[in-house]
């Protein structure tokens, strides 16, 4: 049997059991600056909570907007225009048009998306990142034959997003990015239906006709829903295995993002010297939020290794907070309920799929 590398705050996602490591880390040092990675590390909620919201924390450094292995090429296109990747009015603008364009879709039309895609699920590797693509595609007004190829196309673009990524990653990424923008471009019209139709519309209503930085955020959503929502499928049936099938599934879900964050961990790039929880941070600093220790910090969360779904105003940093919260984090949760409420298979696991930030299971046993 394979042992667990040596605990780290940068490759914790993937450990059997981090959250021991996270919590001594939350008592002994909620921020401060990790000298074997060079990173600074927010591990307590109130730190987190700060660089979350900080302005002079940025999402990318200042001066490589785009990472150097991408640049020039579609994946570098695409990251560019991404508002999870950018920061500014531009980005600002964007992301309110995304926000209004997702209101339009109601959290119970996902449920049953996601509940009749989980009827049809061949494996629990299809459940945990076809499903997502599938229910997507649904939601944007894709083409049946769409998500399959969308779905493989969009596990190699998230290759370049982590700072881990290698240049065959990166290389990998650029072609699935080329693929992406063919497959998806002949949509971006303001007749088509679903999210994408409303998308045009409202970013035209804003008075841009942008096609490039539309069509990069719908490869955006896509991305988005793959490794979190295959993480919140995957952690949520380990969770009903151990606690049992609960008469609020949304609640139950709701508590897992908090108790078995499906993304452990986020960075930040210090554009100017600052102070942050009480120490000097130079410009040019990278700051890892280990968002699941700050889940975990009893200041935000009263006995928060407890597993107890239906808390009262829950302090949750999974999915970020202020202008870079996730907008599919409400797409996810309602993915995962129509999985949960669907799926009657109990699943085991044979750990975590190796990733720098995401916690999925890999999910073994009898699928049905």
């Amino acid at each position: 049997m394979t042992r667990p590398r040596p605990l780290t705050p940068g490759t914790a996602a993937a450990h059997p059991d981090p959250y021991p490591f996270y919590a001594d880390l939350v008592a002994d040092r909620p921020f401060g600056h990790d000298a074997p990675s060079g990173l600074w590390v927010a591990a307590g909620a109130a730190a987190v909570s700060e660089v979350l919201t900080h302005p002079a924390c940025r999402v990318r450094p200042r001066t490589e907007p785009v990472p150097r292995g991408i640049l020039g090429t579609p994946a570098g296109d695409v990251f560019g225009d991404l508002v999870r990747m950018t920061d500014g009015a531009p980005q600002t603008q964007r992301k309110r048009v995304l926000l209004a364009a997702l209101d339009t879709v109601t959290e119970e039309r996902v449920v049953a998306l996601a509940a009749d895609e989980a009827d049809r699920a061949t494996d629990w590797t299809d459940l945990q990142f076809g499903l997502p693509a599938r229910v997507m595609a649904a939601v944007l007004g894709l083409d049946r034959d769409v998500p399959a190829e969308a779905a493989r196309l969009i596990g190699e673009f998230v290759r370049c997003v982590p700072a881990s990524a290698t240049p065959e990653d990166q290389a990998a990424a650029a072609t699935a990015a080329a693929r992406l923008l063919d497959l998806l471009g002949p949509h971006l019209h303001a007749g088509h239906g679903g999210l994408i139709g409303e998308l045009v519309r409202l970013t035209a209503r804003h008075g841009r006709r942008e096609s490039a930085p539309l069509l990069a955020n719908v490869i955006g959503l896509l991305s988005q829903t793959y490794d979190a929502t295959a993480g919140l499928v995957g952690n949520t049936l380990l969770a009903l295995a151990r606690h049992g099938r609960p008469d609020d599934l949304t609640a139950f879900v709701a508590e897992v993002v908090r108790h078995d964050a499906p993304i452990q961990n986020t960075r930040r790039f210090v554009a100017d010297t600052t102070t942050i929880a009480g120490h000097r941070v130079p410009a040019g600093s990278v700051i890892l939020l280990l968002l699941a220790a700050a889940n975990r910090d009893p200041l935000a969360n009263p006995d928060p290794q407890v597993f107890r779904p239906g808390r009262v105003d829950p302090q949750v940093f999974t999915f970020g907070r202020g202008t870079h919260r996730c907008p599919g984090h409400a797409l996810a949760v309602a993915m995962t309920v129509g999985v949960a409420a669907t799926v009657t298979g109990t699943p085991s696991h044979e750990g975590y799929r190796p990733s720098p930030n995401a916690r999925i299971p890999v999910l073994k046993g009898q699928f049905r």
